[in-house]
Order: C-alpha cells, then structure tokens, then sequence
C-alpha cells in the first residue's frame, strides 16, 4: 500500500510517498481503509521531532482519519468489517491503510461524510472537550478565541456559538476574520493592526470576557491573560506560533480566574466513552446542517507533504484534508 513516509526527523521536504506492507491488526486493534485523513498542526511537529513523543523512524505522520474497516483483531466487539468509521491515532492516517486501537475508532453512520468525519475528531472535538468539560462554559458567556482562523480556533468560533456564548475572534488578516464572521462571530479583532487589549475592553465594557481559547500561545498570550473577566478561565490549547509564554501568576491571582490545560488526545485515551460521547454530539450537529466543517482544500496523498507544509505557512483556513 502507498503511505507518505518519515526517514529523518527535519524539515517536511524529507518526506517521501513508499510502497510499504500493510497492516495487520493485533488483539483489540482494527485496520483500517483510509477515505480522509484530516491535517493538523501537530503532525508538522512530529515530522520535525519537535512533538512531545517522537516515534521510532521511518514512520508514516497523520492522526485523524476516516473510512472502511477493513479487518478486526481478536477482541474487537463494537465495530465489524465494512462498519464506517472515523478514528484517531498517534500517527500513521496518512496511507491507504491505518492501524488503530478499537477504542480509538467511533461508528459513523453509512451515508456520513468521510471528509467531514476526519476533520471533526482534533480541531471540533477539541473546541468540545474544551468549552463544555474544561470551561464548563454556559450560554451568554462571552469566549475569546485567539488563532481564530486555523483550524482550531475556527472549530471553536463555531463550537462557542452552538454552545450559546457570545463570540469574539482574533485573528491575523482580515480574510480570515470574514471566515470567522461566517461562522458566527459576533466581534472580531485583527490582533496585527490594534491592541488586543484595548479591542476586548472596548467590546466587553470594560468587563473583559469569561473565557480565553488559545491555540496559539507566544507574544499574544500577555495580552490576553489580561483580557479575562474576575473568575475566568483560561484555555490553554496549544502553542502554535512556536513560544510557550511564561505566566505573571499575579494575574490569576487578583481576578480569581483558573488557567486550564487542555489535552484532547490524552482526554479521548483515559476516556473513550466521554470522547465517544463528544463525538456523537457533534456527528448530531453535522447531520441537523448546525455544524460544516471548513474545508478549505483537499490533497491527494502523494501531495501531502505540501498539505503539511501550507499549515506551517499559515496559508489555511480551516481544515485541510488528505484524501487518499
């Protein structure tokens, strides 16, 4: 089968398309046939071993797919040969073929999207899991998303609106604020042409907002540990812009707000019937038209390394896809 591959850890460039054996599931595990795998930005990480875990080499990036199982291992009840699914693994979704854990993988339905089912599980489930189970976020909140128009952050513009808070997106051009405002955006800040922290008093009274999501992390975060409302919180996502930004403990202190970690992927691994859960939500939104997940383009997999390499450009809006 084709896999795009990773021999060295270095820049995305060093990725090749190999001829590699398929599969074969182990106790617990399923195979399965890839029709989409969503792109995300960790997968950039891990290809220029600057993720948390490195896999021993070569190895095949991608962690969010879905399609067809094609085979079961021993011990595998709730999904059987033919079921549509979509899952996630640490890596290996970019290929014709993936190997995944059973209870990394979610029964979809026969006429689901693919497409949309594979971009759903990181950037969508994450805005979930973080809103609804870290937030704990309520209706007439107002939410800032930094990073507004990635992937992430756009999820969690349209997340935070189904979820009934009052939205506010920052993001970097204003094209991708217009995306943004399609999604539901009551506010946006273009945080390259203004005070970010001027912006958000402006449109809060003063008041500042009750939750912060950031994905991005780097030199906005000190403006907007400054933006957040007494007893607040603040969503620790991800650092996409490169720089893990050092706190002032101080300001936590003084406006009782909580900084809260956010990990999906650690979350849908202690918890699969939680993230299951999740999932179907948001499955019910997609099949009731509340929910589209923004694709902006769709790659074959021998182009997936370019796919990596315009996240890293900052060229995407939305999600990106590999459809093998």
């Amino acid at each position: 089968m084709k896999a795009l591959r990773c021999h060295a850890f270095g820049p995305l460039d060093g990725l090749t398309l190999d001829d590699i054996p398929p599969p074969v599931p182990g106790r617990n595990q399923v195979v399965v046939a890839v029709k989409a795998a969503g792109v995300n930005f960790p997968d950039v990480l891990l290809v220029e071993g600057k993720y948390q875990m490195k896999p021993d080499l070569p190895f095949t990036p991608g962690a969010e797919f879905a399609g067809i199982v094609k085979v079961v291992g021993a011990g595998v009840m709730h999904v059987r040969s033919g079921d549509a699914v979509m899952g996630c693994v640490s890596y290996g979704a970019f290929a014709e073929e993936v190997l995944a854990d059973a209870t990394g993988v979610v029964s979809l339905p026969t006429d689901a999207d693919p497409v949309a089912a594979a971009v759903l599980q990181i950037a969508y489930g994450t805005a979930l899991h973080a809103l609804r189970d870290r937030a704990h976020i309520v209706a007439g909140e107002t939410l800032l998303v930094l990073g507004a128009g990635g992937g992430v952050g756009l999820a969690a513009v349209r997340i935070g609106r189904l979820l009934g808070a009052t939205v506010i997106a920052a993001a970097s051009t204003e094209a991708k604020l217009e995306t943004c405002r399609g999604e539901g955006a009551n506010d946006t800040i273009n945080y390259e042409a203004g005070d970010l922290r001027e912006r958000v008093r402006a449109l809060t009274d003063g008041r500042g907002v009750d939750v912060v999501y950031d994905p991005v992390g780097g030199s906005y975060a000190a403006s907007a540990l400054r933006c957040v409302a007494w007893n607040g919180r603040y969503l620790v996502i991800g650092f996409a812009a490169g720089d893990i930004p050092k706190v002032a403990l101080n300001l936590p202190l003084l406006k009782g707000y909580s900084i809260v970690g956010v990990f999906w992927g650690e979350f849908a691994r202690r918890d699969p019937a939680a993230n299951a859960a999740n999932m179907r939500r948001l499955m019910g939104w997609v099949a009731s038209g509340e929910l589209t997940p923004l694709v902006s383009a769709r790659y074959p997999l021998s182009r997936a390394g370019d796919a990596l390499a315009a996240l890293t450009r900052r060229e995407v809006t939305g999600k990106v896809v590999i459809v093998p």
